[in-house]
């Protein structure tokens, strides 16, 4: 089965990601993953990340628009 991969449409988000996988030795998974926890603790009241991820899954599949799903997530 295919690893789950997540598509990013801004270079800067892409090139940080990178960066910074690179200079503390992780992968890019892992660096997303943490920075979207660290998010989620400093917006408590929020939907959780694994509440978030599985909506992702049941709605977006493995290709998803994250920029879109995050802008109608702020419309609610």
């Amino acid at each position: 089965m295919a690893e789950p991969q997540l598509s990013v449409r801004s270079a800067k988000a892409r090139d940080l990601a990178h960066r910074l996988a690179r200079r503390e030795n992780r992968s890019i998974a892992d660096v997303v993953e943490r920075a979207l926890e660290s998010y989620e603790i400093g917006e408590a009241g929020r939907e959780s990340a694994s509440t978030f991820y599985a909506r992702l899954a049941a709605t977006c599949g493995a290709d998803i628009d994250l920029e879109k799903i995050i802008r109608e997530d702020r419309e609610l």
